[in-house]
């Protein structure tokens, strides 16, 4: 089913906390009910589905690539993520994901919460991830489009003097 994005912005309260779990290939295994609000969906529609079912055209690829990079490494992701729910409209996302280990010490899935970012890192990033989605849009190969798309952001980040993870925390709040 493709989701045509309208302009519809969904805002989510500084209570709300958006929680879901994945396998470790990215499929949906667990949703609340402030998920499935937000998305849209019926939780039947979203159980065993690709979490990337609620992916918003707007998000660079690259995001989620340097994403799974990190939980390859085991390593928690902070990130800001524009979602789309099933009717077209947009919410934004300040997200942690965690990796969930069995006992054994094995990685067995995925952790997500996400809750309302600040206004201030939404309008910093906008821009950026536009640019980063065009440039994404230049080349043919996968590879090298996500890493000149990267680049604009990791370059972004660079003018603030902040590592990743201390220009997200800088600016979420």
């Amino acid at each position: 089913m493709k989701i045509t994005p309208t302009s519809t912005e969904l805002k989510m309260s500084d209570n709300d906390l958006i929680v879901s779990k994945t396998d470790l290939k990215g499929k949906i295994t667990y949703c609340n009910e402030i998920f499935i609000y937000f998305s849209g969906y019926d939780e039947v529609d979203l159980i065993e589905q690709p979490h990337n079912i609620i992916r918003h055209p707007d998000m660079p690829c690259s995001v989620y690539r340097f994403m799974w990079e990190n939980l390859q490494k085991q390593q928690e992701f902070f990130g800001i993520i524009k979602n789309l729910c099933k009717s077209g409209a947009y919410y934004w996302t300040f997200a942690t994901v965690t990796p969930s280990f069995n006992e054994k010490g094995e990685a067995i899935g995925y952790y997500s919460v996400r809750r309302q970012p600040s206004q201030q890192i939404i309008d910093i990033l906008s821009p950026i991830y536009q640019q980063m989605v065009a440039e994404e849009a230049k080349y043919s190969s996968s590879h090298e489009a996500m890493d000149a798309s990267i680049s604009i952001l990791n370059n972004a980040i660079a003018e603030h003097g902040l590592t990743y993870n201390e220009f997200i925390y800088t600016h979420v709040q």
